[in-house]
């Protein structure tokens, strides 16, 4: 999720990584024959907060230190 966006201040979501990680072994699964119908649904396991430093000093914003430290990425 560290793509820089130009509107957003904080995101919080599945890690992308994992969530391709996951997605490839499904589609393999697929390939190899499963049926799609048969295969368990899976949600994300890992989520990961950013925080976009750059975004909150334009907005005059001042992200708590303890928020900040809970952020996976602040991005400054």
């Amino acid at each position: 999720m560290s793509q820089r966006s130009s509107s957003t201040l904080i995101a919080y979501g599945p890690h992308f990584s994992a969530v391709a990680e996951r997605t490839a072994a499904i589609i393999d699964r697929i390939l190899k024959g499963a049926r799609p119908g048969d295969l368990p649904v899976e949600e994300p396991t890992s989520y990961e907060l950013v925080i976009d430093g750059v975004m909150a000093k334009a907005l005059g914003l001042t992200i708590p230190p303890g928020v900040r430290a809970r952020a996976d990425e602040v991005l400054d």
